[in-house]
């Protein structure tokens, strides 16, 4: 018995064991130390997607709604329908409004053509009042020869004078009627014009109230999700109020928010290892895109200025974006916003 407890306190159990615990410490240790020597990491970065926003673009009241919270709808889907029983009313409208500019111009052109007539009319009688003229001008000289050798009286003399005298006048008003006619037939010919341009106006007004009305059935722009809606049935809407948002389901990236310490290494097509917080378990990898041109604090809404007041240095940060291979196998699982660590070899 006694050599038997000399032999167990001689077997060093408790230095084996801390033995032990001090070679698994240091090697993880190591690999610890190794890893931070070796890699760049943050855990500042997020899974991004394009998100549209679906917007009206006409005012009204909500006539119905096609989708719910969170469903799945394609590009160029219903989504949903404004009222357009105002806008069929403004319609009927513009269409009497054209059907009166169309009788405008006929009336316009009936016009027209009745001038036109009219100077047709007025060239006659300009040529009968110049053969008037020239017979009373060969009536006024012959009379005159007849004077001269007393075969007639003084009276007939001084009525064929008065003859060609008004034969002169009437071929001058003929002119003069002429020229009036003429100028009616430029005002004519503008109201014609006119009226055309009214009925091109009444056409445009037509067509936009048509196009309005196509604005009144709301489409998905995208095939995605549908978010949070921010309208109900029987709502008035303003023209560009967001109804909701879709999200892209199909296309996903990450964004990452590195030092600026860390980017040297950090070059395009360069492989990541990507983990997402919500799925521990699930090993992603990812490919680098491209690096943003500018730090994050550019695009802030007050953006830092170095120059004014007492200067503290400050590490920024530079976004890296991300692509995650094999998006389809993991599209089931991520979503817009899920925070994300993301590993890069140096």
């Amino acid at each position: 018995m006694a050599q038997e407890n000399e032999a167990k306190k001689g077997f060093p159990v408790k230095q084996i064991i801390l033995g032990l615990v001090l070679v698994i410490g240091g090697y993880f240790g190591y690999k610890q130390i190794n890893f931070v020597f070796t890699h760049e990491t943050t855990d500042n970065a997020q899974v991004e997607t394009q998100i549209t926003p679906v917007l009206p673009r006409v005012s009204g009241y909500v006539k119905s709604i096609a989708v719910n919270d969170y469903d799945t709808v394609k590009a160029g889907e219903l989504v949903s329908e404004i009222d357009d029983a105002e806008l069929q009313t403004q319609l009927a409208s513009a269409n009497a409004d054209y059907a009166q500019a169309a009788v405008d111009i006929i009336n316009a052109k009936a016009a027209l053509n009745n001038a036109e007539v009219s100077l047709t009319v007025n060239k006659g009688n300009i040529d009968i009042s110049d053969v008037k003229k020239v017979q009373a001008l060969e009536d006024y000289n012959r009379n005159k020869s007849l004077y001269a050798a007393e075969a007639i009286t003084k009276k007939q003399l001084d009525d064929s004078k008065f003859a060609y005298e008004t034969a002169v006048k009437s071929l001058d008003n003929t002119h003069n009627d002429l020229g009036s006619a003429q100028s009616r037939i430029a005002v004519l010919q503008s109201a014609v014009k006119k009226s055309e341009a009214t009925m091109a106006v009444k056409q445009a007004a037509i067509d936009q109230i048509k196009l309005k009305l196509t604005y009144t059935k709301i489409y998905a722009p995208q095939a995605g999700k549908i978010g949070r809606k921010n309208v109900s049935v029987g709502q008035f809407i303003q023209a560009g109020t967001p109804l909701f948002s879709i999200v892209n389901d199909t296309t996903f990236w990450v964004v990452a928010n590195f030092k600026e310490s860390q980017i040297a290494s950090l070059t395009p097509n360069k492989q990541v290892d990507l983990r997402v917080d919500a799925y521990p378990d699930i090993k992603l990898t990812g490919t680098v895109a491209s690096l943003s041109d500018a730090t994050g604090a550019r695009f802030a809404l007050l953006p830092p200025d170095n120059s004014s007041g007492n200067f503290v240095k400050v590490t920024q940060r530079v976004p890296v974006k991300i692509w995650i291979n094999d998006v389809a196998k993991y599209k089931d699982i991520l979503r817009a916003g899920l925070s994300v660590y993301v590993v890069a070899a140096k």
